[in-house]
């Protein structure tokens, strides 16, 4: 189902923006970021993050994200937020002219863990995203198409009993700056069946 973004607002807001019906623009600021602690041992809670709170606990909510990245771990994708210590996200990472990495940060009671696949570097990324909720566990999928999906991670966060607040984000990890565009937003019921022991 179609989603129109109302109700959405930021976390550490870009400069500049631009807002339709069902697309969301924007450039990243350089030094920005989302992990916690672990191997780096640094703390960073200041990606841009655009977002609407949910207490819906069984959902899907799919978008397509594009972007041309301009630096080392520039990114771009979906994230459901908790708090600062307890969140997920979604995206390809940039890594070089070659390699780029699709995957996932699942961060539970502030340690963060990282999960990817190598992907060609292209020099303009297109995916979508989708995200499934069931109480507290999730589904992470991508696809090249907005049809059909392959399954990233299912995960858990441990602290999801509350308000969750879903939604985009982008960063520029290093000195970097890039535009990225967020639209074929779409939110609704739950597209990932629950399981059926079939013993």
């Amino acid at each position: 189902m179609q989603h129109r973004l109302i109700n959405y607002t930021w976390l550490n807001p870009p400069r500049r923006f631009m807002l339709k019906e069902n697309e969301i623009s924007f450039t990243t600021h350089p030094k920005t970021d989302y992990w916690q602690r672990t191997y780096y041992g640094f703390q960073n809670d200041n990606g841009h993050f655009f977002a609407f709170p949910t207490i819906v606990k069984t959902f899907t909510y799919a978008l397509q994200v594009r972007y041309a990245p301009k630096g080392i771990y520039d990114q771009a994708g979906v994230m459901a937020y908790l708090d600062s210590e307890n969140w997920v996200k979604a995206s390809i990472e940039y890594e070089n002219e070659t390699i780029s990495r699709l995957g996932s940060v699942v961060t539970n009671s502030g340690f963060s863990d990282w999960a990817t696949t190598d992907i060609d570097t292209q020099p303009e990324f297109k995916i979508f995203f989708r995200l499934s909720r069931r109480g507290k566990d999730f589904l992470v999928e991508n696809a090249s198409d907005g049809i059909h999906y392959h399954q990233m991670r299912i995960f858990h966060l441990d602290q999801a009993e509350s308000t969750l607040k879903l939604g985009v984000y982008a960063c520029s990890p290093s000195e970097s700056s890039f535009e990225v565009t967020f639209s074929n937003f779409e939110f609704g019921d739950c597209l990932w069946e629950p399981y059926d022991d079939m013993e």
